[in-house]
């Protein structure tokens, strides 16, 4: 999978299920690189992979001779590689400030989506789901006043937050309609609809919204 408009030589060992996996795909799509996906599960990785990551961990982007295995670094790569559209402000406070939302999102939603995906504890997972939703919740209000998270234009920040909203039913969490009307309205009609958010989805993606 991928949008051929630029030509490359990279190669993404993507985890199809995953949302960290998930979010730099979307990057992939939007920057339209010339990718070879490898549609990878945990419990079957290719062998390859532990020779090239020391983690053997998914997601992996390797680009010639550079091999990335965190995923924010992989779309801030993927960012300065391929500079159009730009999805990071340009001025050093934007910027700061958007790794900032990005931090805030893993300490506040991914730690719960994470949670509830390993299913190791009926009661953690329970919890994670409540305090997900209130979060989800929370947030809500602000797409009132802005098209995407925190910004007139997609960013980097909703390519964290798009793969989480995608994976709401299958993650059990069902949002109060009349509560969060701009999160729905935000996610139905500003992130869904994408092009590129519609190319960058797994087949196992497509399948959490059937």
């Amino acid at each position: 999978m991928g949008v051929a408009a630029k030509r490359s030589s990279m190669t993404f060992y993507s985890n199809g299920e995953d949302h960290y996996s998930h979010r730099v795909r979307i990057v992939l799509a939007e920057k339209g690189v010339a990718v070879d996906i490898l549609d990878c599960l945990e419990a079957n990785k290719p062998a390859e992979l532990a020779d090239i990551n020391p983690y053997n961990s998914l997601p992996t982007l390797v680009d010639r001779d550079l091999v990335l295995y965190e995923p924010n670094v992989m779309m801030e790569y993927l960012d300065e590689r391929f500079p159009h559209p730009p999805l990071l402000p340009v001025y050093p406070v934007a910027r700061a400030q958007s790794r900032l939302w990005m931090h805030r999102i893993q300490r506040e939603w991914c730690v719960h989506v994470d949670i509830i995906t390993a299913n190791k504890d009926e009661k953690s997972v329970e919890q994670a789901r409540k305090e997900l939703r209130e979060g989800l919740i929370g947030i809500s209000p602000i797409f009132e006043e802005l098209p995407y998270f925190m910004n007139e234009e997609f960013t980097i920040v909703d390519c964290c937050i798009a793969p989480i909203l995608w994976r709401l039913p299958a993650l059990g969490i069902d949002l109060p309609e009349q509560q969060v009307k701009p999160l729905i309205s935000y996610m139905n009609n500003r992130l869904f609809n994408r092009e590129a958010f519609q190319a960058s989805l797994s087949e196992a993606e497509r399948d959490m919204r059937l």
